[in-house]
């Protein structure tokens, strides 16, 4: 039986791109606390930067959904295809 491969995060890839997003959401906090206009803006443009990371975490957490199925059924495909294999007998009439 042929056993896939799964990849895995490293622990600093891990780290790295929770340092990035920490920065990242850090910095554009900052600019727009200190945008020259209004308060209103200021919400407005809080409130959107609020809303692309929520919808950025809803559309990585569908993606990892969907692999995790597609990998989940090619391996139970792949476990049929094995077994069929295992048990043909070419010699068998």
């Amino acid at each position: 039986m042929s056993t896939p491969v799964q990849p895995s995060t490293t622990s600093a890839f891990f780290v790295q791109s929770a340092i990035s997003f920490g920065v990242s959401l850090v910095a554009c906090a900052v600019g727009i606390a200190y945008l020259p206009v209004n308060g209103w803006v200021r919400a407005f443009l809080g409130v959107s930067l609020l809303y692309v990371v929520t919808s950025a975490f809803a559309l990585a957490k569908c993606v990892r959904d969907r692999h995790e199925v597609t990998s989940v059924a090619g391996r139970v495909d792949q476990a049929r295809i094995d077994k069929l294999l295992a048990e043909h007998d070419p010699f068998h009439n």
